[in-house]
């Protein structure tokens, strides 16, 4: 529920002022309002001359860090931050962890969440894993999901994280395509507005069940006024305006596909996808024999399947080079956590796929006689040719 500003930020200012304070980061700004610089980030530092806090800013041109002495020094440059219209704080110590964000009517949404320490392992090594979305969130009490599925949504963030350039700023979009429970979704605003940026986000899903917990959640949540979810399929459903950030997770078989079209057809900035299944090209793989010298490569079904997972993503890769993107294919989280831990990270960069691209693209579907769904969805937005 909205709080009043004031007594949210007199909070905020006692956690910058504890000895434990860790990390603060400031960022975005207040409808109507425009602070003198774009991000604020202060952590305490050790120096020769002893403790300090050191505040980094920067206007969008150059960073500029100093660090300030303790006692009435640091008491100044807080006051000072806090009195700039921020339209976020994201604040971190030994024992807390908090969230604000400050509404379009001016009041404060804030999120608190206590810091999880581990369990000492005797002769073990006790130093905490550092996490972008820490698994004991209470988040993850509201919205659920197993261990094993938010190590790999924080994996995700994690890709997310070196995708993302660290001066960005101002309001960004973001779709998350074949959403299901929404466990990326909500992870994924949470990460996104801890960074300071000004987010709104949509969860596509088929289902209207899960239409309905997912907007549930949201409300209960908070954050209802920037996190949304509508039913529908990938390839149809309504998302107006466009947005800048595209995010799959897992989307099945030739899902991955449709979210991908969309995603080129939208002209988004980011696009991270992890696909799931690859029946498809595995299923044209057996309707044609291998060609020379690589019939040993779909002789075995299991390596059939596996070879036609690769052959599948490659060429994901290769058409968004296309068009117009900078695509690589990574693992994004260690196998024992999901087997399907491939993840396709595109940048649009505007400029159109070369000449070689084209065709090093050509000629491999052309030995292999397979035609790629993403191939045929893109193909369906092309102008008849004159």
């Amino acid at each position: 529920m909205p709080e009043p500003l004031d007594a949210a930020l007199t909070e905020v200012r006692a956690l910058l002022m504890d000895p434990a304070l860790t990390r603060a980061v400031a960022a975005g700004r207040r409808r109507g309002h425009r602070p003198s610089v774009i991000r604020a980030e202060l952590r305490p530092v050790t120096l020769k001359a002893g403790p300090r806090l050191q505040i980094a800013t920067s206007d969008g041109a150059r960073p500029y860090t100093r660090n300030v002495a303790p006692g009435p020094d640091t008491a100044t440059a807080v006051d000072e931050l806090l009195a700039e219209p921020f339209g976020n704080w994201h604040v971190e110590t030994a024992d807390a962890t908090l969230q604000l964000r400050v509404t379009k009517s001016g009041e404060a949404q804030v999120h608190r969440a206590a810091t999880t320490r581990p369990t000492p392992t005797p002769g073990g090594n006790d130093r905490a894993k550092e996490y972008l979305l820490d698994p004991g969130d209470e988040l993850f009490a509201e919205i659920g999901g197993s261990a094993a599925k938010r190590r790999q949504v924080d994996a995700f963030l994690r890709a997310l994280a070196a995708t993302l350039p660290d001066e960005l700023t101002g309001p960004l979009r973001v779709v998350d395509l074949g959403c299901g429970n929404a466990y990326l979704t909500f992870a994924a605003y949470r990460y996104l507005t801890g960074r300071g940026l000004d987010v709104e986000l949509i969860g596509v899903d088929v289902r209207e069940d899960q239409r309905r917990r997912n907007t549930e959640l949201a409300q209960r949540l908070g954050w209802a006024e920037k996190v949304s979810f509508t039913a529908g399929t990938i390839a149809d459903a309504v998302v107006d305006p466009a947005p800048d950030l595209v995010l799959a997770l897992h989307a099945c078989d030739t899902a991955t596909d449709e979210a991908l079209a969309r995603a080129v057809r939208w002209e988004a900035r980011w696009v991270l996808a992890a696909p799931c299944c690859h029946h498809d090209l595995a299923k044209q793989l057996r309707a044609h024999p291998a060609p020379a010298p690589y019939e040993l490569l779909t002789r075995q079904g299991i390596l059939r399947e596996r070879f036609a997972d690769v052959l599948t993503d490659a060429l994901r890769a290769g058409l968004l080079r296309v068009h117009g993107y900078r695509a690589e294919v990574v693992e994004f989280v260690d196998s024992q956590h999901t087997p399907r831990n491939l993840l396709i990270r595109a940048r649009r960069t505007g400029a159109g796929g070369t000449d070689v691209q084209r065709a090093e693209y050509r000629e491999l579907v052309d030995q292999w006689q397979v035609t790629p769904r993403l191939e045929t969805l893109l193909a369906a937005d092309e102008p008849p040719a004159a």
